[in-house]
């Protein structure tokens, strides 16, 4: 039987993947695990406890090239679960694994004698609390926000070069006052700079502290050393040349409280909120054909209708968006969350945390596709623009208010509002208006595609 991918995220979308799967796969947790585990037997060796040697600089060596896990020690570790090894029962405990095959790797080293300082004191939640947080840190930093950055960086580029494109907006669908293209692209780009922003500021917690989070089991045994400080080194040793940081909650019961975990998708979710806001406003600007889409040879937009290019990039990017999101609201609300010191519930849904964030990386690289394809029409755009004179209504009305005419929006309300205007009909009604000559001739020099206040200045980044 092949194994057949469940999911799409393993399937037609693996190869969009590849960076996020190296950092928060399976093999990334199993290596993650080994990693925490050999960085506590790091930090117990150069607390001159009575029984652990210091390491000398072989020791460390040995330590280092177990920590880099290759393909069979990945297999082994699996087995020791599924399995069993040699006189070792399956463990039906994936962090027992990681235990025991550290034991089996160590135990024909110098080190054979600290074998039963693995996994010291700890419970399990402790090593994943630590591994989970850095696949956390991992995946954003690794994959999320290079994707991030180089969407930020095509919106800002779009914004500038369509800085002067004139655009009829819409509010609540209808013609309402001139704007320009990349003024509205650069809406997206400043609420995506932000929220990056605060996403590279975020830092991950997790728990150290044994099995109830009050270190019990280590003052029992060693009851004159300072066991959060060791713990705080572990995570020290841990966040070297790491721009997440992840930092130690100081009071937890079994498992951490998770806040940050929240915060961190609330965060991410937002970002999505926010490109699938520009998801569909691009579908609208090319069904309206006011952005056209390059073509590729060979390619289909429908089975029947040959004519059609379809806006597929950022349909896609929508649906995996809103799927992120749902996913990444039910890890906000369900991971600070444990009965009393801790039930399991959480241990499938952290697993597919991973999934939360593929499906975002998967909408993050459809997005970057569809707009390297699309290009704004001018010209249709401006003929738009021309079509609706109205939308100069709000022009007229605020001169006349300014003038000093009281009744200047009532004027321009009952005069507009649900009538197809010409650009002669609006002539001649400001002709007929009981107003100063210099007046009038501001208002008959008014033209829509020049009324754009500063939107592109806005475009080009000059706010103020």
């Amino acid at each position: 039987m092949t194994n057949t991918p469940l999911s799409p995220l393993d399937g037609r979308y693996a190869k969009k993947l590849t960076a996020l799967a190296a950092v928060m796969g399976e093999d990334a947790l199993l290596s993650a695990r080994v990693r925490a585990e050999i960085t506590w037997l790091t930090v117990l060796c150069n607390l001159n406890l009575p029984g652990v040697k210091k390491l000398t600089a072989a020791e460390q060596k040995i330590l280092a090239n177990v920590s880099n896990l290759s393909a069979q020690d990945l297999q082994l570790i699996r087995t020791l679960e599924t399995k069993g090894y040699g006189k070792i029962p399956a463990t039906r405990h994936d962090v027992k694994a990681v235990e025991y095959f550290l034991r089996l790797k160590l135990q024909k080293t110098t080190l054979k004698d600290g074998i039963s300082f693995i996994h010291f004191a700890l419970t399990s939640e402790d090593i994943n609390s630590v591994s989970y947080a850095l696949l956390l840190s991992d995946g954003v930093e690794k994959a999320l926000l290079p994707a991030l950055e180089k969407l930020q960086k095509e919106l800002l580029k779009l914004a500038k070069k369509e800085a002067q494109s004139v655009l009829l907006a819409r509010t609540h669908g209808q013609p309402a006052v001139p704007t320009t293209f990349g003024k509205e692209m650069r809406v997206f780009e400043t609420r995506l700079v932000r929220q990056i922003k605060e996403l590279k500021q975020k830092q991950i917690s997790c728990k150290f502290s044994g099995a109830v989070g009050n270190f019990n089991a280590h003052y029992a045994a060693f009851p004159s050393v300072n066991w959060p400080r060791a713990a705080k080194q572990v995570i020290s040793a841990l966040n070297k040349n790491r721009k997440l940081k992840l930092f130690l909650s100081p009071v937890t019961t079994q498992v951490d409280n998770r806040d940050s975990y929240a915060e961190l998708f609330d965060n991410i979710r937002r970002i999505n909120v926010i490109l699938t806001d520009l998801s569909r406003d691009m579908w609208h600007y090319i069904s309206a054909g006011l952005v056209k889409q390059q073509t590729i040879k060979g390619e289909v937009g429908s089975s029947t209708m040959p004519q059609k290019v379809n806006p597929i990039d950022f349909e896609n990017a929508e649906g995996n968006l809103q799927l992120s999101g749902a996913l990444l609201d039910f890890l906000a609300n369900k991971l600070p969350m444990s009965r009393l010191q801790r039930d399991l519930s959480d241990s499938t849904v952290l697993r597919n945390i991973p999934v939360a964030l593929g499906h975002a990386l998967v909408a993050y690289e459809s997005l970057l596709k569809g707009l390297s394809k699309v290009a704004f029409d001018k010209d249709v755009a401006y003929e738009e623009l021309l079509q609706h004179p109205e939308v100069l209504a709000e022009a007229i009305q605020t001169i006349l208010r300014a003038y000093g005419c009281e009744n200047a929006y009532e004027l321009l309300r009952d005069f507009t509002r649900g009538r197809h205007l010409t650009a002669a009909a609006i002539t001649d009604f400001i002709d007929g208006l009981n107003v100063p000559a210099p007046v009038k001739m501001q208002l008959h020099m008014l033209e829509a595609e020049k009324y754009l206040g500063l939107a592109p200045k806005l475009a080009e980044g000059k706010y103020d």
